[in-house]
């Protein structure tokens, strides 16, 4: 997931002195931020009803104080760029917030919310806002779509506060408009103060406040640090320099009148990312939880206050850009992850020196058959993986370290395939059955003719299941063909476990089993149906002794049962059937029931 540069505003925790500065329950008077203004929230209280008792506004609804404020504070800004505009409202995961963000320079005259959000915090999310959750939670229902903006639009914040608990909130803009206007992105003209708006800082830094003014006589500091205001003694140039947090003032004294000005100042804990221990598994891992890592990361250090975000580059981390999703789809082999420690009360607050190793080590895929078939007239087969991985170790039961071996005897061959990264190794294992298989023989083949379904079996030798197959037509399992038509054909047999095949020619005709030559003009012919669809057929038939009885072809195809102009005696007489085939060689027809019977 594509993460811009996030800038980030303070949550104070300085008791109600300092809370009271930072939050108006007012529209009227609402905070007015900018670029680099730190926003502290906690709400004190409901303020006057600045929608006229209104029903609703966008998502929100009347509370049961018969308005739709409920503990309220108000902010606006303006922005001071064009682009992407989001932000990120961080509240305690116990407590219940909702938002609304109006567009406009009026509040009399606010209209519907551009962006708005009621949901209660059932989820405990961390964040609430409009964008994306910068903890990497991409199915937090309490955000809402980015804004486009250009400059000069204003814009007034709406928070209301639910819960009986009231821990105060943070508010940290971002989208990539902070990428192309780091320092403008939102217009600070709004805000009219001699010492600039709010100042957010890092604990190892100073910070130096400047009250110069042309006219001035004196001037004299103050400090509130929670506890009241004070005079910081031996304080009276124009600058003051500062490292503590708190509300500073300073009262310029000229000839003209004194006046005085007042600027909030915040320092952010300075995070320390503590190492990381690298991490590894085997595939089969789809997503990584890179949260897991978060206590690592942090040590002890508050949660509450500090950010863990994972990029794939150094420059990301240093950047605050581009950070990984939780729910982190792993990479095969190994990534390196770098870690960035983040203030949420001010994103120039962070620690990205930390990284570790993500190893997704891939398994070998054994993808290939478990069952493999020696012919018997074959001196070997090859079984294994065909496309083996340079980087893998194979090893067979049989002592090959080959991804593939020949084998020549039947039998089980076992191969594991490990693949070794960064002292993981992950393994697999398939074993193959290696079993003697014979190519198809033709026992027989029944010709069943003379009919309408003309049937055509093939016995073979039964050991194995086989594949048939009639003339050119697809291979069948069944050994049976029906409707054949007469003619020559061609049947084929197959072993489908790759041990050869075997074809037969046939010729499928029809004659009748008896037929009576007694003068009654009813089956007084025997003759051969079909032989006209073979080439030079040549018909002879025998008794029972074998003697040549009488010789048949196409042009003289029918019989009457004499010999030599006598008529023979009841019996049964058999044929034999030749014809020429296609490269000219005269054979006899094969597996025909070749008998029948005369009866007077």
């Amino acid at each position: 997931m594509s993460r811009f540069v996030i800038l980030w505003f303070v949550l104070l925790i300085w008791g109600i002195s300092a809370v009271s500065a930072q939050v108006s329950s007012d529209c009227s008077s609402a905070i007015p931020i900018c670029n680099n203004t730190p926003v502290n929230g906690g709400t004190t209280g409901f303020g006057i009803d600045d929608f006229n008792s209104a029903e609703t506004s966008g998502c929100l609804e009347q509370t049961l104080s018969g308005v739709i404020e409920s503990n309220s504070a108000w902010y606006r800004f303006r922005t001071g760029a064009s682009g992407q505009l989001g932000f990120n409202i961080g509240i305690d995961t116990l407590e219940d917030w909702d938002f609304a963000l109006y567009k406009s320079d009026d509040c009399n005259n606010l209209g519907e919310p551009v962006r708005c959000n009621f949901f209660d915090n059932q989820d405990e999310n961390t964040f609430i806002g409009v964008g994306e959750d910068p903890s990497g939670d991409t199915e937090n229902v309490q955000y809402e779509t980015w804004l486009e903006v250009t400059p000069g639009e204003d814009y007034y914040l709406l928070l209301n506060n639910f819960s009986n608990n009231n821990s105060g909130f943070s508010i940290q803009f971002s989208g990539h408009i902070f990428v192309t206007n780091p320092f403008d992105a939102l217009d600070c003209s709004i805000i009219n103060n001699l010492l600039g708006p709010p100042i957010a800082a890092c604990e190892n830094e100073t910070v130096i406040l400047d009250a110069t003014t042309v006219d001035a006589l004196s001037y004299s500091w103050f400090v509130d640090s929670g506890s009241g205001i004070t005079q910081v003694p031996g304080e009276n140039g124009p600058t003051y320099e500062v490292s503590t947090s708190g509300n500073y003032s300073v009262e310029v004294a000229r000839s003209a009148g004194n006046f005085n000005s007042d600027v909030q100042v915040f320092f952010s804990a300075m995070p320390v990312a503590n190492a990381v221990t690298d991490d590894a598994s085997c595939s089969g891992l789809e997503v990584y939880d890179l949260s897991q890592k978060d206590i690592e990361v942090l040590g002890s250090q508050n949660a509450n206050e500090f950010l863990v975000s994972y990029h794939l580059t150094i420059g990301d981390a240093v950047d605050g850009v581009n950070a990984l999703p939780q729910e982190y789809q792993a990479q095969a082999g190994s990534q390196t992850i770098f870690v960035r420690l983040t203030s949420i009360g001010n994103k120039k607050c962070f620690d990205a020196s930390q990284h570790f190793q993500l190893v997704n080590l891939e398994t070998p895929n054994l993808d290939f058959s478990s069952e493999a078939f020696l012919c018997e007239d074959n001196a070997g087969i090859t079984i294994g993986l065909e496309n083996g991985n340079s980087n893998y170790v194979y090893q067979w039961s049989s002592g090959e370290t080959t991804p593939t071996i020949i084998v020549s005897v039947a039998g089980e061959y076992k191969l594991t395939a490990t693949n070794t990264q960064s002292g993981l190794s992950c393994s697999a294992s398939k074993v193959v059955n290696v079993v003697t298989s014979r190519p198809p023989q033709i026992i027989d083949i029944e010709i069943e003719d003379l009919r309408n379904n003309n049937t055509v079996t093939v016995v073979t030798d039964a050991l194995e299941e086989y594949e048939y197959r009639l003339d050119d037509g697809a291979y069948q399992t069944g050994h049976k063909f029906y409707q054949v038509e007469p003619g020559m054909h061609t049947i084929s047999v197959s072993n489908p476990k790759g041990c050869g095949d075997v074809t037969e020619d046939i010729v499928v005709i029809g004659f009748p089993k008896f037929f009576t030559p007694n003068g009654d003009n009813s089956n007084d012919q025997w003759s051969i149906t079909g032989v006209d669809l073979l080439d030079s057929p040549v018909i002879t038939i025998y008794n029972r002794f074998g003697k040549l009885l009488a010789q048949l072809d196409a042009t003289n195809s029918q019989w009457d049962g004499s010999f030599n102009g006598k008529l023979l005696p009841e019996s049964d007489y058999w044929f034999k059937l030749t014809y020429t085939t296609a490269d000219g060689q005269i054979v006899t027809a094969k597996y025909i029931n070749n008998h029948f019977s005369l009866k007077r």
